[in-house]
């Protein structure tokens, strides 16, 4: 995990439960005139959204940011392809990575970081379906077991 996570704006917790996240690169973003507003304003998503390398460039598709509501007609497109700033040698690495079977980049987080819109990008692997029951039924037994301890706690002390 990026250190010094600024303000968060926007998670993708449906990406830890569909996906491994084996690891995560921090990328800032191209933005266009009231992109940044709509962000800070907290309107922005990050479902359906993903990452994808060409022509060692990398862009985000689906990422959603509204429309600015003080914006003139010159507002931006809420779903367009941004780009993605990162090192050369991080693309290079990450287009490795995008061509092996079975992995997908996914922006995890959208962030503020010293006023500038920053992305959390995960290097994700596909749950089956059966990785999936398995990670609920750890949950939900980890969660019986705070019950449980929280319980016999509070029965202690009254």
């Amino acid at each position: 995990m990026p250190k010094g996570l600024g303000k968060i704006i926007a998670q993708n917790k449906k990406a830890y439960h569909d996906y491994y996240i084996e690891d995560t690169y921090e990328a800032g973003l191209v933005l266009e005139g009231t992109e940044i507003k709509s962000i800070r304003q907290g309107k922005a998503s990050l479902n359906d959204a993903y990452v994808h390398i060409e022509n060692n460039q990398a862009y985000v598709y689906n990422m959603h940011i509204t429309q600015y509501d003080f914006g003139t007609k010159g507002n931006h497109e809420p779903t367009r392809t941004r780009k993605v700033l990162l090192h050369k040698k991080e693309i290079g690495r990450l287009f490795g990575l995008q061509q092996q079977n079975g992995y997908s980049l996914i922006p995890t987080k959208l962030f503020l970081k010293d006023g500038y819109a920053k992305l959390e990008i995960a290097v994700a692997k596909g749950k089956k379906l059966y990785d999936k029951r398995e990670d609920l039924k750890v949950k939900d037994s980890n969660r019986q077991i705070e019950r449980a301890l929280k319980d016999r706690y509070l029965n202690r002390e009254g």
